[in-house]
């Protein structure tokens, strides 16, 4: 693990400050500036201006896009499992093929 930095973070418009490694710099900024885009985007588009609502609107967003990522994965998953096993499954048809026209 590398060196920690001592940073400071503005989402909605209130600073929280971190320590987090250097390799972790550059994704947690780019999660606050998408985290504050996405604030602002509910802001312009819904009646809403409390911003405990709109992290709430934004959590809600974000679990909701990663559960839909993770199960996007997990047919991508079973689809590749399903392939190799028809890979194999013929390899072994070929093999046991093989064999019975030795014998």
């Amino acid at each position: 693990m590398g060196e920690y930095l001592s940073i400071k973070v503005s989402i909605a418009n209130r600073t929280y400050p971190l320590r987090i490694t250097r390799e972790e710099h550059e994704r947690v900024m780019t999660a606050a500036e998408t985290i504050n885009k996405r604030i602002k985007d509910f802001e312009e588009n819904y009646a809403v201006k409390d911003k405990q609502d709109l992290l709430a609107m934004c959590a809600l967003q974000f679990a909701s896009e990663s559960m839909g990522q993770h199960k996007q994965e997990n047919k991508d998953d079973e689809k590749e499992v399903h392939e190799n096993i028809q890979y194999l499954t013929l390899l072994i048809d070929e093999y046991l093929a093989k064999e019975d026209h030795s014998q």
